[in-house]
């Protein structure tokens, strides 16, 4: 018996379009936090998907299939959300602002040093990754461990303190502004020194 080949049929790839605020699809950024700032985006990205969305005739044919107090309900909750949003994002701004990268350049043997970077979670960047580009840029050993007080820190063998501040500036300075980078020098005291 032969076997008959069915033509296949043609797929197309469906683009979809995500929201550059909160990084979900349009119809669903009103259950993010960020509603507002997201309408104004897609208004000035996605002009056609916008009118298709919050036009007046597209909110008030979704909003005639509801009752009154689902209304209020829905409204006061949007609310709340963009208000909760917003002060999250109020504080993290803050402690960006206030928060302190440390690069600490600490004497190891007598002329042997090692580069120790603390604080940069606070701005979103991965204590591991960075070490990883910071070992592959300086050609070094470079890890990421506890230190005594629990907090993660980035070591990297050698002298490089100064090299890491312009290297945080030249690739993170959107992020890490220059007066948030503090260089600290960490010697150790020497054996039978007097004291003033």
């Amino acid at each position: 018996m032969a076997e008959v080949a069915q033509p296949l049929a043609e797929t197309q790839a469906r683009r979809l379009t995500y929201c550059g605020v909160c990084t979900l699809p349009p119809e669903y950024c009103e259950f993010g936090g960020t509603a507002k700032k997201c309408q104004d985006w897609l208004k000035d990205n996605h002009a056609d998907l916008y009118q298709r969305l919050y036009s007046e005739d597209a909110i008030s044919a979704n909003l005639s299939t509801l009752s009154v107090s689902v209304q209020e309900r829905v409204a006061k909750d949007a609310a709340k959300k963009e208000a909760k949003a917003a002060a999250a994002e109020a504080r993290d701004a803050e402690r960006r602002a206030t928060s302190k990268v440390q690069i600490k350049r600490v004497e190891r043997n007598k002329r042997k040093h090692v580069s120790v970077v603390t604080g940069l979670e606070v701005y979103g960047l991965e204590n591991k990754k960075v070490a990883k580009e910071l070992g592959k840029k300086f050609a070094t050993g470079s890890s990421v461990t506890k230190s005594a007080a629990g907090i993660e820190e980035i070591t990297v063998q050698g002298d490089v303190s100064e090299e890491i501040k312009e290297w945080l500036l030249e690739i993170h300075g959107k992020q890490i502004y220059e007066s948030n980078i503090e260089i600290i020098e960490d010697k150790k005291k020497k054996k039978g020194a007097a004291e003033p």
